[in-house]
Parts: structure tokens; sequence; C-alpha cells
């Protein structure tokens, strides 16, 4: 203990001298550095925790003249960000009223029809990293069929739509069935990958509060989607994201298991992650959960309607569902590689038990008794009628097929980037996504090429961090004749031409924008 103090002491004395010596020469930058530096040493000694490290952090930010640099800086990258995100629709003028009067179904149509001209990104061409899973203009027709029969339907009121209770029956149990559920397995649709992680997240935190735990923590792979550091914020749980093994990029177990606590309220694989997709140790992560009872949940969002189907088609993978005893909930996205308009995902538990955790009733409301399985109150019943009718569409042979088609392309497309000079891929990814970055050259700026292709033909790919790498998520949208071919082409000539000039960086990152509201377009 004396030691550690000595160490603390010194690091403290170095911090302030190099703080006083920078002040002199009023460098900001270099003072803001410093100051990082100084508290990456603080956090590193374990009497430092995370919270500690954060109040000084949020501390240091509020002194004048580090937030002023702060702010300098922030209103520069928002500018640049605004400019590169609207350079295409600068032109827009947008609605700010309604109109005066309602107008006709033919106004309302052709004006609709005019919006989708903005599209400037051939999505339905295959130049897009995943957002569009399905090519099927049949399955279109279907959908659309199908949404307007159910178009009013609201699974809130159980009684009045015996149909879409029904359907979302069927729904989770042939989700329950791919993943081998037994008859006690079960769930619930939700809107998305993010609230089906959110449910698993409430439920283990309530479960965990039922058995004296105070605080819980949830144990993720630095790569578990953010879905679940929003829950940690929503329901009060803290964190610990386990590093990967840097040759194989899944989560290193050996760390996984010291980082279980008392406290730890649920444990996390992904299958696969969404970054580099790449497999987690679903196995050995389940058989840590069965071991010290703690609740095991597979993340499999991106591969829910692949993983099921691959052993089917000749591409074998390790255990990753309800057959392993420890996994006690699986979220599988319906509206991904399952095909179905965008707004359905599943959430299923082992057991009702677990199911029970995510539930909300108020029974002493003068309203009457209120009861929601899942987040939202209302629902839409048509969304789930378009998910059930996707699923009775392509049925096992169906997605058997599509799975063959999307796993072979990403490997075609895995085997072609290794051979390109300066670039190399993540780990063994066995599922469709590809990560790939360079140790030759600034891979942003092969992103940025990709995206500024002329004639239509930018490719909008997803920039990753930490460390930079750009991915590919291989979608139907991907098998086309030729799209893969031409994605590696592309790849190619850019990577040949920064190769000559390695040391040229870009101004690129890694950014998700995600808002509700119309701010961002300067419509107010």
């Amino acid at each position: 203990m004396d030691s550690l103090l000595l160490d603390v002491v010194s690091a403290v004395k170095f911090g302030f001298n190099l703080y006083i010596d920078l002040l002199r020469d009023w460098d900001f930058s270099a003072l803001v550095v410093s100051f990082i530096a100084f508290m990456l040493i603080l956090s590193s000694f374990e009497i430092f925790d995370g919270k500690l490290a954060s109040f000084f952090f949020i501390g240091l930010r509020k002194t004048p003249f580090i937030r002023s640099y702060i702010n300098k800086k922030i209103d520069e990258a928002s500018k640049e960000i605004h400019r590169e995100f609207h350079k295409k629709t600068s032109h827009i003028v947008f609605e700010k009223n309604l109109p005066v009067c309602g107008q006709t179904v033919e106004n309302v149509l052709s004006s609709a029809r005019k919006y989708k001209t903005l599209e400037y990104i051939k999505w339905n061409e295959g130049f897009v990293s995943g957002s569009v899973y399905p090519r099927n203009d049949d399955l279109a027709v279907l959908c659309t069929s199908i949404y307007k029969e159910f178009l009013w339907t609201n699974p809130l009121h159980p009684e009045l739509f015996v149909d879409i209770r029904r359907m979302e029956a069927e729904v989770v149990r042939m989700c329950v069935t791919m993943f081998h559920g037994d008859k006690d397995a079960c769930g619930t649709t939700t809107s998305g990958g993010t609230e089906s992680i959110l449910l698993a997240c409430l439920a283990y935190r309530q479960l965990a509060r039922e058995h004296g735990i105070k605080h819980p923590t949830m144990v993720i792979p630095v790569t578990a989607h953010p879905a679940f550091d929003k829950a940690a914020h929503y329901f009060s749980i803290k964190v610990i994201r386990v590093p990967l093994d840097p040759i194989t990029y899944k989560v290193d177990m050996i760390e996984m298991k010291s980082s279980i606590t008392d406290d730890t309220c649920m444990l996390v694989g992904s299958a696969p992650g969404f970054p580099h997709g790449i497999i987690d140790p679903i196995q050995e992560i389940a058989e840590l959960g069965y071991r010290y009872n703690i609740p095991v949940h597979v993340d499999c969002c991106l591969g829910g309607f692949l993983l099921p189907f691959m052993e089917n088609v000749g591409y074998p993978i390790e255990g990753f569902d309800f057959r392993l005893p420890g996994v006690t909930s699986i979220s599988c996205d319906t509206h991904k590689y399952g095909f179905a308009p965008k707004g359905t995902s599943v959430i299923m538990y082992r057991n009702q038990y677990y199911r029970s955790k995510q539930y909300f009733t108020q029974t002493t409301w003068p309203g009457g008794i209120y009861a929601s399985s899942t987040l939202p109150g209302s629902r839409s019943g048509a969304l789930i009628a378009t998910c059930w009718a996707t699923m009775m569409y392509h049925g096992e042979n169906g997605y058997c097929k599509s799975t063959k088609r999307i796993i072979s392309t990403t490997r075609y497309i895995i085997d072609e980037l290794r051979k390109i000079p300066g670039i190399f891929v993540f780990g063994e990814p066995n599922v469709s996504v590809v990560a790939f970055s360079s140790n030759n050259f600034d891979i942003y700026k092969l992103s940025h090429s990709l995206s500024d292709k002329p004639n239509g033909r930018g490719w909008n790919l997803n920039n990753l961090q930490f460390p930079p790498a750009v991915h590919l998520c291989v979608t139907d949208m991907h098998t086309t004749k030729g799209c893969a071919e031409r994605f590696i082409q592309d790849v190619k000539e850019i990577a040949k031409e920064l190769m000559k000039k390695p040391n040229k960086k870009s101004k690129g990152c890694s950014l998700w924008i995600i808002s509700n509201d119309t701010g961002s377009f300067n419509c107010y």
C-alpha cells in the first residue's frame, strides 16, 4: 500500500509540474493532452474507479480555458460534419407548417414521389453496407397488401385483434424453434434490436434486485452493441467492457471471467458482433454463466436469420443457441436477414420466469388495470402482420437459399480483399460482415474515396474506430451478379493509388447520427 501511495504521489507531482510548465506557455493543445494523460495515469490505479475518473474529467472540462478550447474544436467538427452531411441536400426547402387545406390523395402521392428523388445513394443496387437487406419485388407487393389489411390494428387491445395476437405468437414460436428452444422457451416481438436488448437487460436487472443486488453490473465485450450501454444508462446498470483477443477479435475469456463479481447480473456474447463480424465464444460464455448462475444473453440481432440455417447449407459453426444450457435469452432481428419490413425484432427467453421480469403492470390506476409486455403501449399490428407474412413466404427453404447466397458472397469478398496489397481483414469473420483496414495508408481515406466515386457509384460503408477500420455488411443486395466483383475492383483501384502516398491523412471518423427531429436539416 505504501508503494502504491508513493506511485500516486509521484504521478500527481509529475502532472502538476507538467501543468505549470504548460500553463506558463499557454499551449492549450498540450495542456489538454497533459491533463488527459495525467488522468489516464491515475485511472490505472485500482483505487481510482471509473466514476472518480469521470468526475475529474467532467471537472476538467468545466475550467474556462479548457472548455473554450473544446468548444472551439467541437464547433469546427460540427461545421465539417454538417457540410459533408448536407452537401447534396443544401438546396432543399422544407415544409414548416401544416397546409391550410388538406391535399388530395393524388397530390400527396405526387409530393412523396418528388421527395423520393432526393435519394443520391443507389441503395437498391447494392452500394450500401447493411441498411436494406432483401431484394424481392414479390415480397414488397405481399407486405404492402398485408399492411393494408391490418393497417389500424394494435396488439395493446388483444381482445379486439385476435388475429394479430395469433400472428405474434406464431412469429415468436417460429423463432424459438429456429434457436432450438424447448416447450418452455418463449418471448415477445419488439420494435427492433435495441428494444430487444433493452428488455433483456431490464429483466436481468429486475432479477438481480430480487436477489438483493443493489448495484447490478453487466459484463459485455467491448464490441457489444451500444444498446447495452443505452440499457445501462436507462436502468442504472454498471457496465464492464471486456477487451478482445488481439488476434481473433473475439472477447477475451480470461478477462471476462476475472470481471465477474457478486454484483454481476448478466453476461453477453455477440453472434456476430457488428464491428468486425466475429462470433464471440458463446459456448464458453454460456459455461461461465451456468457455472456461476448468471444469466447469459446472446445478441443475435444481426445474425438471427443466418446462423440457424448455416449448418444446413454447408457452413457449420459453434453452438450459439438454447442448446447451450447457460444461454437464457437471445435477441433476433426479423427486419434484417429475416427480410421483414423495418420495425420488428424478437426477444426470446429460456422460460416464462425470465420473460416475466420485462413486464410492467399498474393495478391502481383510476383508468383500470394497465399492463404492457414490452416498452411501448400501443404498437403497430400491421408490422407484426407483415413480419409473419414474410416468414411464411420464405419458409425454411427460402432462408436456407438466402443464407447460402449471402455467406458465399461474403467468403468471396473476404478472400479477394486479402489479395489486395495494403489491405488486411480483421480476424476470421464467418457470417456476413467483413471488417478491413491497412497498415500502409489511412483507411478512412479509402472509405471517403469509395463514397465519392462519380456517376452514382459511391459506396456507403461503415467506418469503425479503435482501431480505425471499414466494414461491409453483406446483404442479399450484394449477391446480384457483378456487385461483389465491382466492390472488389473499386477497393483495389483506390488502394493502389493510396499505396503511392501512404502518409496522406483524411479527416474522417466513425460517426453514427440518430435523430428523431428535423433540426439537423435546419428547417427551424
